[in-house]
């Protein structure tokens, strides 16, 4: 049977259309220690601590409680998010590139970020293409995650998207395959140019 014809863009932000990395930020702080680097983002502000906050904890909650266990490491966490803009080193190009050319199209666009409620506001004040979406769901204004279930419902729900007529484009695989639980044909962002690939046999952009 033939599939459906795609005609609605669902992104992700962070790692799709903006990058961001923690990295970006600690470089500054560990003099090209790249080792001890990696050791504080993988057992003091690990991912894990990090998607708390992105599931709705306060931020000011989620440091205090990290420095009451680690108070040497006191400056470094509350760097996390006192200079979270400093993580985003900017937009991706080649898919902010895809993004407009889908607008100039007029295909409707629509953010599905898992991203802190708090800060959140920080990329929204200074990238522009985040105001050519029709509409974008946080998680941390939500309190659920990717790739649970009950956060693509709320998407499809919230902003009226048939979901046999979208494709949701994360660079986590578990994300973009927790899309199609609800009917919407999920994309693994591994780069722009795979990207346009897939949507040009999707029929969604001009081969």
């Amino acid at each position: 049977m033939e599939q459906q014809r795609r005609s609605i863009a669902i992104f992700d932000l962070g790692g799709v259309l903006i990058d961001w990395n923690p990295r970006h930020l600690y470089r500054k702080f560990f003099g090209g220690d790249t080792a001890a680097m990696e050791e504080f983002l993988s057992t003091v502000c690990t991912p894990e601590w990090n998607r708390l906050q992105d599931a709705g904890r306060r931020c000011a909650d989620a440091a205090r409680e990290l420095k009451a266990a680690h108070p040497h490491r006191a400056e470094l966490i509350d760097a996390y998010y006192g200079r979270f803009d400093e993580m985003m080193a900017g937009p991706i190009a080649g898919t902010v590139e895809i993004l407009a050319e889908l607008r100039r199209r007029g295909t409707p666009l629509y953010g599905l970020t898992n991203w802190s409620a708090e800060t959140y506001p920080l990329g929204l004040a200074r990238f522009d293409f985040l105001g050519w979406f029709r509409g974008i769901l946080v998680s941390g204004e939500i309190g659920v995650l990717k790739p649970d279930p009950r956060i693509y419902s709320l998407l499809v729900q919230r902003f009226a998207i048939d979901p046999h007529a979208a494709v949701f484009i994360d660079d986590s695989q578990a994300n973009a395959e927790g899309a199609a639980g609800i009917g919407i044909h999920g994309i693994h962002f591994t780069g722009a140019q795979a990207l346009r690939a897939e949507l040009v046999t999707l029929g969604m952009l001009p081969g």
